[in-house]
């Protein structure tokens, strides 16, 4: 008789965590925000990824004679002073500004986790930590990041090291105050009195429900690198020229923002649409995750 009720709880076991998985993609899709801003990220991430095939023109040559072009059925969004196609860089400069977003993304989440990780859980830890943190933080992140790559150099890897510096001590933070909600939860108690190890707790119970706020902080950490980077390009701590990101592009154009403001105004709408997009997504996210918003539109 036993055997045949545990025969018989196992489907339902097994159905149940593809229905809640299913359930969460469809609460996901069901959010504007996050609809939204996926149509808006996915654009922006299939042009860069096709740049190499649907860019018009070489990103770094030059055409003397076609020099400062507004825009028109030729080049669609004109050319700069030294005759090169905006669209075109444009498009590669989106494949290096979301290759540094996303390497900035993932490194502050790896670092901000596990620095985050232990202060929340290891009590003895929480100080030292935090007060390092503290430290980093009383700098302005972009003031953090400028002073770092001017000492590393312009390139790209130390503009990626230079903005993840500068974003993981909010991220630590956010990490550390889910973990510390978490670890008195009565689940982690009761895994404790059986006997469960500190790595165990912590990585199979605390940070796997404690991943929430942090997935939707590394949204905002994309944003705010694609954001930053520009700036860093902008006043010239950035990947060296000619290499082509949305801050270079802009930089070049500054000296002609009244003869040609298209050089300008195009790669600064292709940021405002990057960080929207991922600024949406992050919002979606979030209202998704939030235990209280699902708690409301059920």
């Amino acid at each position: 008789m036993s055997s045949t009720g545990i025969d018989a709880t196992l489907p339902v076991a097994a159905a149940a965590a593809p229905s809640r998985r299913m359930a969460f993609v469809r609460r996901l899709l069901a959010n504007r925000s996050f609809t939204m801003g996926l149509v808006l990220v996915g654009i922006v991430v299939a042009l860069a990824l096709l740049a190499d095939v649907i860019a018009p023109f070489d990103p770094l040559k030059g055409n003397f004679r076609a020099r400062m072009v507004p825009p028109g059925a030729e080049h669609w969004l004109g050319t700069d002073h030294f005759g090169r196609d905006i669209l075109s860089r444009i498009l590669h400069g989106a494949q290096v500004s979301l290759h540094i977003g996303f390497l900035v993304a993932l490194f502050t989440a790896l670092a901000g986790a596990v620095i985050g990780a232990a202060a929340g859980y290891f009590r003895p830890a929480d100080g030292p930590l935090m007060r390092l943190m503290d430290a980093f933080m009383a700098f302005p992140p972009i003031i953090l990041a400028i002073a770092i790559s001017s000492v590393l150099g312009a390139s790209v890897t130390n503009v990626v090291i230079a903005l993840a510096i500068a974003a993981t001590p909010h991220t630590a933070r956010v990490v550390r105050a889910s973990v510390m909600v978490v670890r008195e939860m009565e689940y982690v108690e009761a895994a404790r009195a059986l006997g469960a190890g500190h790595a165990r707790i912590l990585l199979r119970h605390v940070m796997a429900n404690a991943m929430a706020p942090l997935v939707v902080r590394v949204t905002y950490v994309f944003a705010i690198a694609i954001l930053n980077e520009a700036v860093l390009s902008f006043i010239g701590v950035g990947p060296p020229p000619p290499t082509p990101t949305f801050g270079a592009i802009i930089a070049n154009g500054r000296d002609f923002i009244v003869s040609a403001p298209w050089i300008t105004v195009a790669p600064g709408m292709a940021i405002l649409v990057s960080v929207l997009g991922l600024n949406m997504l992050g919002d979606g996210l979030r209202d998704v995750l939030d235990p209280r918003m699902a708690v409301t539109t059920r």
